[in-house]
């Protein structure tokens, strides 16, 4: 069983900065033009994160059980050096996208932009 350092490597962290500076860049954008509602920059800022944590795992996921990163060097990875299950690894990303899923409607109903649902399902899919 994996450790949480090792799930914390797995999510590779150091991918993190690529979803912070979207949202900074619309914060800022926002910032610029008119106001920044904080819990709506703090919503996207968890929609971001915990889509590219979803992906790092899917990631994972799926080049551990067709056997491509048996002989990698680099980040933490959890079904390829056999320190977590595929099955494990895939719950773990399914979750980090239905926190992404959750932030994002809460977001779409406080803006009520109600086609960036769409969006959202794009992202998921």
């Amino acid at each position: 069983m994996a450790s949480l350092s090792q799930w914390v490597g797995g999510a590779r962290p150091r991918t993190l900065p690529t979803a912070l500076a979207a949202v900074a860049v619309g914060t800022g954008l926002a910032a610029h033009e008119s106001s920044v509602a904080p819990v709506r920059a703090l919503l996207a800022l968890m929609v971001a994160v915990a889509l590219q944590v979803g992906v790092n795992y899917a990631n994972d996921y799926s080049d551990g059980i067709k056997g491509t990163d048996e002989a990698r060097v680099g980040p933490v990875r959890l079904v390829g050096q056999q320190l977590a299950s595929p099955q494990s690894v895939r719950v773990a990303a399914i979750l980090s996208f239905a926190v992404a899923s959750l932030c994002g409607i809460a977001l779409v109903a406080l803006v009520g932009q109600w086609w960036l649902l769409l969006v959202g399902v794009a992202c998921v899919a």
